[in-house]
């Protein structure tokens, strides 16, 4: 897409056709590819914490902003006035109704331990991130896992894939026999709030897993390695580009009461577990405000 009169109506996600889809897809791969080759390499040559976010265990490494710098360099000779929106640096808007939505290591914590569940992700998506969940649509999306060597791909309508393999998820197994990942604050007394709510669905799952990365945890139900996940707290660059994975592959993800996911609460599950996990999931006071 080129760019747009500012009187000209805004795009609609729906007039985009798959040659065009696949033209977006193709630029989220190669840029999620090479920022995981980059961070890949970064990480054997030894990592430090460079600074601190919220709190003194919300890191950030010198790879993560490495990663991001160079996706959005590459973007710049790309999609010249494409938006930008990523963890790491200030967001710039859109002049198409296009934006790039990055997290350039998602499992910063994991990267830094040598744990290999980490992942690059990136998303294009139309309407403002920045916004309200409603306000923007995912329209392609690479998650790569440099360690795992995993891509798992995305097209609005057209399906996702995982090295090109095409993704369905499985019928749903009865709640008691879900296996369901979810996430936790970097803030303590937020953790202790997490920890009380899966006190109320440890009896009624089969178990959870905690991987430690928002993007793997929603690309592994669509490989069929969980049955549902939650949590409240995400950003848009933690979710956008993996829930198009999940969509796509079957999955049904909402948010607050059945809507669209956001900050305050995403729940993405093989179709059903969905409803029975909202009646036990609630959001977390003060999240998403």
């Amino acid at each position: 897409m080129t760019q747009r009169d500012a009187s000209s109506p805004a795009p609609d996600a729906d007039q985009f056709a798959p040659e065009q889809l696949r033209e977006l897809l193709d630029i989220a791969v190669t840029l999620a590819t090479e920022a995981g080759d980059l961070v890949a390499a970064r990480r054997k040559e030894g990592v430090a914490v460079a600074d601190t976010k919220s709190s003194s265990v919300d890191i950030v490494t010198a790879s993560d902003r490495e990663s991001e710098a160079h996706i959005r360099r590459r973007l710049e000779e790309l999609r010249p006035g494409d938006g930008f929106f990523g963890e790491e640096s200030d967001a710039t808007a859109s002049e198409t109704g296009l934006t790039w939505v990055v997290d350039p290591i998602d499992g910063t914590v994991n990267y830094l331990y040598g744990y290999p569940n980490y992942s690059v992700s990136v998303a294009v998506v139309l309407g403002n991130p920045g916004s309200e969940p409603s306000s923007f649509t995912a329209l392609a999306s690479a998650v790569v896992n440099p360690e795992g060597r995993e891509s798992f791909t995305a097209m609005r309508g057209q399906g996702s894939w995982c090295n090109g393999e095409r993704l369905h998820v499985d019928a749903a197994p009865p709640l008691e026999l879900a296996l369901v990942g979810t996430g936790f604050s970097y803030s303590a007394e937020r953790r202790v709030q997490q920890a009380e709510q899966w006190t109320t669905l440890a009896s009624r799952v089969r178990d959870l897993r905690r991987v430690g990365a928002a993007s793997l945890d929603l690309c592994n139900i669509a490989i069929n390695r969980l049955d549902a996940y939650y949590e409240s707290g995400l950003n848009p660059w933690d979710h956008a580009g993996a829930a198009l994975v999940a969509r796509e592959a079957g999955a049904i993800v909402v948010g607050e009461a059945m809507g669209r996911e956001g900050r305050r609460l995403i729940i993405a599950a093989k179709p059903g577990l969905e409803v029975e996990l909202a009646d036990l999931v609630t959001v977390l006071p003060g999240v998403g405000l």
